[in-house]
């Protein structure tokens, strides 16, 4: 066969092989295939301690690949969305764990940081109290509900351990009324956010509703707690499940509790096991001893799974 020959049929093959590509395109101009389209933006939050020096959060929003920028066909719906909320430990694996599946799903995500803005460096060196951040949360949901892709009605927040303690205070009236600006998430899932905690008063603190823990008065939006039976803040279950029952009226169920067997704090981690100290750990002990209680932190990969399906299951069915 000549060269000439040759080159011929490369270019009819080639030419079959768009022409087969065309064929399984979606219609509507989605790729399938491509990734989220990843931005990193930043806005500007209330700082308590120092009002006239307001903070910039940066954080990561991820656009699903199958929203607005891909498919011609839906660039007319806007996009449901939640915010993620980390803990002590700052920014880990778990935002992206939950972000992929998420955005997976149709539903974009905003992860925050909020300890670069206040220059922490460790867990040891986080806010004083929980109410200091609640803003940052608010003022996400204030980014997110400008954005022109976003449905600014259907925006949650998801949170882990203090970034839980958050998702479940920005459902509270008093917290959505002092930072929302007329705002409220439409949904909530906290990951063991020491529920034992809520309306406690501890010695030598401001009052729960100065210090960030009254939980009296709900939003009125759904809430899904998790949390494993070997939580060494809780000290399992109890605590969320009473916590719930106290605000569960009859044909209102709230807020939905979901243990995990033999799991321990952060068990959606999937890191390496650590061990940490911590004041708030064993139901606040150190105020009866004086002794920080050291708090295991692990992963469980079956139970994260597991809380990861169950958290995008709820925001489907409640955003």
């Amino acid at each position: 066969m000549s060269p000439f020959a040759v080159l011929c049929r490369t270019l009819a093959t080639l030419a079959l092989s768009i022409t087969v590509a065309a064929a399984h395109a979606d219609p509507g101009g989605c790729d399938r295939g491509a990734g989220p389209r990843i931005s990193f933006i930043q806005f500007s939050s209330p700082n308590l301690l120092a009002p006239s020096q307001p903070l910039t959060i940066k954080g990561k929003l991820s656009l699903p690949a199958h929203g607005d920028h891909h498919c011609a066909a839906a660039r007319a719906r806007k996009l449901p969305a939640v915010v993620i909320l980390h803990g002590s430990s700052g920014v880990d694996a778990r935002g992206d764990f939950y972000e992929a599946a998420l955005n997976e799903a149709g539903i974009a995500t905003l992860q925050i940081d909020m300890w670069e803005a206040r220059g922490v460096a460790s867990a040891a060196d986080r806010p004083k109290a929980p109410i200091l951040t609640y803003a940052d949360a608010f003022s996400a949901l204030a980014f997110l509900a400008a954005q022109p892709n976003i449905d600014a009605a259907r925006i949650g927040v998801l949170g882990f351990s203090w970034g839980g303690v958050m998702s479940l205070e920005t459902s509270e009236l008093l917290y959505a009324g002092m930072f929302g600006g007329g705002r409220q998430f439409k949904a909530h899932v906290a990951h063991y956010p020491v529920c034992y905690a809520a309306n406690k008063q501890f010695p030598g603190l401001p009052p729960p509703a100065q210090f960030g823990s009254q939980y009296l008065n709900p939003t009125g939006a759904r809430v899904l707690i998790q949390i494993g039976s070997l939580d060494d803040y809780d000290n399992g279950a109890a605590p969320c499940r009473a916590l719930a029952q106290s605000v569960n009226g009859a044909g209102r169920p709230l807020i939905e509790v979901v243990e995990y067997a033999n799991a321990l704090h952060a068990f959606d981690r999937l890191m390496i096991p650590i061990v940490v100290n911590d004041p708030f750990g064993n139901q606040g002990s150190i105020f009866q001893t004086g002794v920080a209680p050291t708090v295991r932190i692990g992963p469980d990969v079956p139970a994260a799974f597991a809380a990861r399906e169950r958290a995008v299951r709820f925001f489907r069915r409640n955003l």
